[in-house]
């Protein structure tokens, strides 16, 4: 099984121009785990793109291998 957080990291640091500043936290929620990602502040473009377009895949991905994992996961991008 894949660790949703590492995946999370993975995705995130391959879209930026700053890797290295990429961090995820794990938190529970009111309906499972919630995944904070953090990025250099001028990364936050990359990783939210057009018209939101980037955010919302990246949440698709996350949710439906947690999915098939039987869990609940969410991530929300944090400035």
């Amino acid at each position: 099984m894949a660790d949703l957080k590492e995946l999370l990291t993975y995705i995130a640091q391959n879209l930026v121009t700053k890797p290295e500043a990429v961090s995820v936290t794990e938190t529970e929620g009111r309906d499972g785990r919630v995944l904070e990602l953090r990025v250099a502040p001028e990364d936050m473009g990359k990783v939210i793109g057009r018209q939101g377009r980037n955010a919302k895949e990246i949440r698709t991905v996350i949710r439906s291998v947690a999915q098939r994992q039987n869990e609940h996961v969410s991530v929300e991008i944090v400035d």
